[in-house]
């Protein structure tokens, strides 16, 4: 049977054979059911993932209208379709939900379903600021359910690997990061991404992960931060460059962007040593290695499935062992960077409703 450690948490390995992942089933004791909040296109890329995923079965789907919802369990063969999210939350046929709703959805949909004793899964960001954090986290507590963001970059095959490289020292001290994700929807003007009230901006949508990967690496708490932004019409950012500088001496420069389609997407992670260059820095599946005097090293770490295979599998294996949290995605995690979203955004003046 194959595995891998995660802080000492032994996983089954998920692999890539034919068109599906697998994993010797005999692991799994117990299959965890899997409610969606949400039809959009993240639902739609976690049900292909969570059918996929040996030990998760995919068993409601909730929307905010039932047309909504009995279409997409049709389309995906999920067995119960919900016309609300109360609905789902109150019936006993799921463990645990994933959260696809709009950024500003994220607090008011967890709770709800927690303070129904079910687990939760928010997809990214877990919530728009510290002070709604702090509620579902309190909601948690109270109601003994479990709760994890799924920053599903930080669990696939080239993440640990690019870990590995990092903790190893081959790059000696590491010294400098950078991360750009950086998109153009122009033709979207009416997407909820441009609308403060659900978390809208690029910071939210997609710097998330940049802040992510600078803290995979970067190792220390944050000394100072700096940001510059454009600001859209409707108040959120558009374009925006922040610098993170770290206790550890490391300085980050990362940029996202909705309105401008800049070229690449590649991290770079400088050591003393040399350096690794990663496409999809956030969700690696090839790395370069960089060492002075070597020659280049490529390393290949494609994903089991669609990649969000992973953080079901760590959800789930937590609900199973009873955990109220993740031991890698960790709650404290989770808040650390939330907490520099919403410096980053006091600096560039980007309010939500949801901060008052």
């Amino acid at each position: 049977m194959c595995y891998y450690i995660i802080n000492g948490r032994k996983r089954p390995q998920l692999t890539k054979g034919g068109e599906k992942s697998r994993v010797l089933s005999s692991y799994f004791m117990k299959t965890i059911r899997w409610g969606i909040a949400g039809t959009g296109g993240i639902a739609r890329r976690f049900a292909e993932a969570c059918k996929n995923t040996p030990g998760a079965e995919l068993s409601a789907v909730a929307s905010r209208t039932a047309e909504n919802s009995q279409k997409f369990a049709e389309e995906f063969n999920i067995p119960n379709a919900f016309g609300s999210y109360e609905e789902m939350a109150k019936s006993d046929l799921i463990d645990i939900a994933y959260i696809a709703t709009p950024h500003g959805c994220h607090a008011g949909n967890a709770i709800l379903y927690m303070e129904n004793k079910k687990g939760v899964m928010s997809e990214k960001p877990i919530t728009v600021n510290v002070r709604e954090f702090d509620r579902m986290e309190k909601c948690a507590k109270e109601n003994g359910a479990f709760l994890m963001e799924a920053m599903w970059g930080r669990v696939v095959p080239g993440t640990i690997k690019l870990m590995e490289i990092v903790n190893s020292g081959v790059l000696g001290k590491v010294k400098g990061i950078e991360g750009s994700f950086c998109y153009d929807m122009w033709d979207e003007p009416g997407h909820h991404a441009f609308n403060p009230v659900y978390g809208g901006g690029s910071l939210l949508d997609v710097g998330c992960y940049c802040l992510y990967f600078s803290s995979w690496y970067a190792g220390s708490e944050v000394e100072g931060i700096s940001a510059y932004a454009e600001i859209g019409p409707s108040g959120v950012d558009v374009h925006n460059c922040y610098m993170i500088k770290y206790k550890s001496g490391c300085i980050a420069q990362m940029s996202s962007a909705m309105l401008l389609n800049k070229p690449g997407g590649a991290g770079y992670i400088y050591g003393e040593k040399g350096y690794v260059k990663c496409e999809r820095f956030y969700a690696p599946e090839r790395i370069e290695v960089h060492i002075e005097g070597k020659e280049t090293e490529f390393i290949e770490t494609p994903f089991a499935g669609n990649g969000f295979e992973e953080q079901i599998a760590e959800a789930s294996g937590c609900v199973r062992e009873g955990l109220k949290e993740s031991p890698v995605l960790t709650l404290e995690k989770s808040r650390f960077i939330l907490k520099q979203m919403d410096e980053i955004r006091r600096i560039v003046g980007v309010k939500y409703p949801q901060d008052n």
